[in-house]
Parts: structure tokens; sequence; C-alpha cells
């Protein structure tokens, strides 16, 4: 980074990061700086714009996804401290534990530390003290499983 450049302190724009993606293949495609979705399809051989309801395809789908996506899609303002006394020997060590809202924290992460992260573990948000809202023990007898599932230990003739 050179001195006189500044730092907006946002995270990474994913959506403008696309954008910039698809402007760089497909120029033609952009009016008044907006993708026009027509021009990207009649480029790409499909004359007609692709109903959401219309396709056959596996998805992964549930209620609020798309606002789901859209907060995901926002940028961060926030700003990542180190805690020193909550970590362990904080001069040696190359590990960082971080404590906050996952989604804030990893898109965070995604600028500062871009390429530099090897693992991440992501401790669940339910289930926390003593609000069990997740049924999360599905430990089943091999019996009651056998039963359910109709199998017997003899074979049918």
């Amino acid at each position: 980074m050179k001195d006189n450049e500044r730092i907006d302190g946002l995270s990474l724009d994913n959506a403008a990061a696309e954008q910039d993606k698809l402007r760089a293949v497909f120029p033609q495609c952009f009016v008044e700086g907006k993708l026009d979705e027509r021009k990207l399809f009649a480029l790409l051989g499909s004359f007609e714009t692709i109903d959401a309801n219309d396709r056959e395809r596996y998805e992964f789908r549930w209620k609020g996804k798309q606002e789901c996506l859209q907060l995901a899609g926002k940028r961060s303002a926030g700003t990542l401290r180190p805690c020193r006394s909550d970590s362990v020997d904080w001069e040696n060590t190359r590990n960082v534990y971080i404590e906050g809202d996952n989604l804030e924290v990893l898109k965070l992460l995604q600028t500062a530390y871009y390429r530099r992260v090897k693992m991440i573990y992501i401790d669940p948000p339910y289930n926390t003290g003593n609000d069990f809202v997740y049924a999360d023990d599905f430990a089943d007898p091999l019996a009651r499983y056998r039963e359910v599932t109709q199998q017997t230990t003899k074979s049918k003739p």
C-alpha cells in the first residue's frame, strides 16, 4: 500500500467485485454503469429472461434466503481489535482468537486477512448458555432405527 492511499474501513464489496469481472469480459452489457440482463442473455444466446420459478434444478432453499443473501452482500464497517488479555502467548503465537457475529467477522477477515487464514473454526450460535433452541442430540437405539426403517435381522426368501 502506498503512503497516500486511504483505506475506507469497509469490508469487501462482493457485488461490485463481481460486476467488475462481468464488465471486464462483457463491457457491452453495461448501460450507464448498470448491467443490462437482456443484453447479457442475448449475448449468451438466450433471448428470453429466465423465470426463477420455471427452473428445474436442485436447490437449497429456506424462507428468508433472499434476505440472508442481501445481508451477506452488505458491506461491514466494523473493526477487529485484539484482546491481549484473552489471548495466549500474544507476542509469539500466530493464532488469533476472534469473538463476534459470525457473518460480520468473516466479512472483515475477507479484506484484512485475504489469503492469510489457514483455518477458521466457527462455533454455532445456537444452544448457548441455558437457551437450548435447537435439538442437537439425535441418538437413537439401533432397534428403533430398524423398526422405523422396517429392517429385520433375518433375510427374506
